[in-house]
């Protein structure tokens, strides 16, 4: 999937002369949390967010330094702060020139550049112009979105057991001895995992993702190589339990 399938169109921006307390009305009653600015030639110049107003004079969150430090700080770094926490207008706090996606952009590189960035939304430009954004909100919705795809006609309980054997022998943490049994769709997992208990949630979770599956029971055996002991799967030690 890319940018341009999940994006919001249609989206509400200011401009860098709006006065803060209407951007903030405009969130509230859009229930969004950040806004693209642009100018007013249709340019996208910065970003707001519900991160600017956190520090700000009205409500006595400004940044307060003790003495010495401020001692060290240029008075530009005082000047800019000042600006931040008392501006009226947009153009006072917003982020400037920030980081953008095009419509073709696929999602793992938008996931990337969110994680990489620390931000929560990209607008999306189409030859500098904005027409969208991709917030996390979005990216939610894909995820909810892939439980509606069309099931598979060949999801038989057989082709299931193929897909789960050889999706696990591809990792280099499969199970040792595996042995999967599918019937109705339900999978029941056998076998060893060595020393490390994650191998278990890992393979449970790469039959989960096996178009058909409609439950996995987990009956692998956890072995210590250092004392020879092995632990049942939760699962099992509950049932006999």
């Amino acid at each position: 999937m890319r940018a341009h399938q999940i994006m919001t169109r249609n989206v509400i921006t200011v401009l860098p002369e709006t006065p803060l307390l209407e951007a903030a009305r405009k969130m509230l009653e859009n229930h969004v949390s950040g806004l693209p600015v642009i100018d007013s030639a249709g340019k996208l110049v910065g970003i707001v967010s519900e991160g600017d107003f956190l520090r700000r004079s009205e409500i006595g969150t400004q940044q307060k330094l003790p003495g010495w430090l401020q001692y060290f700080m240029s008075p530009t770094h005082s000047a800019d702060n000042f600006v931040r926490e008392r501006g009226r207008k947009v153009d006072d706090v917003m982020t400037r020139d920030p980081i953008v996606a095009d419509e073709n952009t696929p999602l793992d590189r938008l996931v990337h550049l969110m994680e990489k960035n620390g931000i929560k939304r990209l607008p999306v430009l189409r030859e500098g112009r904005l027409v969208g954004i991709v917030t996390r909100a979005n990216l939610l919705q894909a995820v909810a979105s892939m439980a509606k795809e069309i099931p598979d006609p060949t999801a038989d309980d057989e082709h299931i057991r193929e897909r789960i054997i050889r999706a696990l022998e591809a990792t280099d943490w499969r199970p040792t001895g595996l042995r999967v049994t599918v019937r109705n769709g339900v999978v029941d997992l056998y076998g060893l995992i060595i020393n490390d208990d994650s191998a278990r949630r890992a393979s449970v979770v790469a039959a989960e993702n096996i178009a058909g599956v409609k439950e996995v029971h987990d009956h692998l055996c956890l072995v210590d190589t250092w004392s020879g002991f092995y632990l049942e799967s939760p699962e099992d030690t509950k049932a006999a339990g």
